[in-house]
This record gives structure tokens, sequence and C-alpha cells, in this order.
């Protein structure tokens, strides 16, 4: 079965968004390049991930390192079992270099999802390419 990091990676590879679900808490927070406050929720941060599957165009796992690292939540941050996924991709043109850290809650679910992502133009074209996307598909008002 592998890890939880293990079965994110095919889940996402494979575009199923069924099986990312079920390895997100309730309410896993997402950090992203593109937003200053995270997307919280399973039902947001699956919109959202459907909206960065159809956006993402070659996207692959290129890396992967495991460890602990400290938490955004919580008043005292905490740290929590962690796993960096290093990924490249094309966004309307743009190559795309980033990570995923992954935290996980004493289950082994993702209670938390980071997302970094370079050069700044091309955090830009994803800005703008994932907005759409959300708006489209009625997560969040135009504006």
């Amino acid at each position: 079965m592998g890890t939880t990091a293990d079965r994110f990676k095919a889940a996402v590879e494979a575009q199923e968004l069924d099986a990312v679900e079920e390895l997100f808490t309730e309410d896993v927070r997402l950090y992203s390049p593109v937003k200053f406050t995270p997307f919280e929720g399973r039902p947001m941060v699956l919109g959202l991930f459907g909206v960065l599957l159809r956006t993402f165009e070659d996207f692959r796992y290129v890396g992967e390192l495991t460890g602990s690292a400290q938490t955004a939540a919580g008043p005292d941050g905490g740290s929590a079992d962690s796993t960096v996924l290093v990924f490249r991709a094309t966004v309307n043109g743009k190559e795309i270099h980033g990570m995923d850290l992954l935290q996980f809650d004493e289950a082994g679910r993702i209670k938390e999802f980071t997302v970094m992502v370079r050069p700044q133009s091309a955090v830009h074209a994803l800005g703008e390419a994932v907005l759409e996307g959300l708006v489209d598909a009625g997560l969040v008002a135009e504006g």
C-alpha cells in the first residue's frame, strides 16, 4: 500500500481526485504561493486540486525528502512527520520547479500542505490560471 506520500504521488500523477480526498484530514489547510491565507477544509482543497490538475501540463514528481517540520497551524506551532515532494510542470508555457510539503497527523493523513514554486514569472502565471479556474468552478467570486 505504501506511505501516505506514495499514495498521494500516485493519485496526483493518475489525476484521481477521489484517491487524493481520502488522504486529507477534514480540516486540511493548503498554503499556496498565490494566496496569503490558506485554503481551508477538504472541500475547498479538493476543489483547488481539481483546478491544479487541469492547469498543470506535463506534471511529474522528480524527488522526495522525508523528516519532520514545524507546522504553521496551532498556537505553539509543533512539528509533524513530513515529506517534501519535488516536482516539475508547465503552466501556460512557463516551466515550473516546485515543492509540495506534506505534513501528517497522527493517523498519517495530510493535515497541512504547503506549495512552493519558482521562478516568480511561473508563480504569476500559476496564480492567474488558478484564480480563473477557481472562479469557473464557483469556488471563489470574481474580483
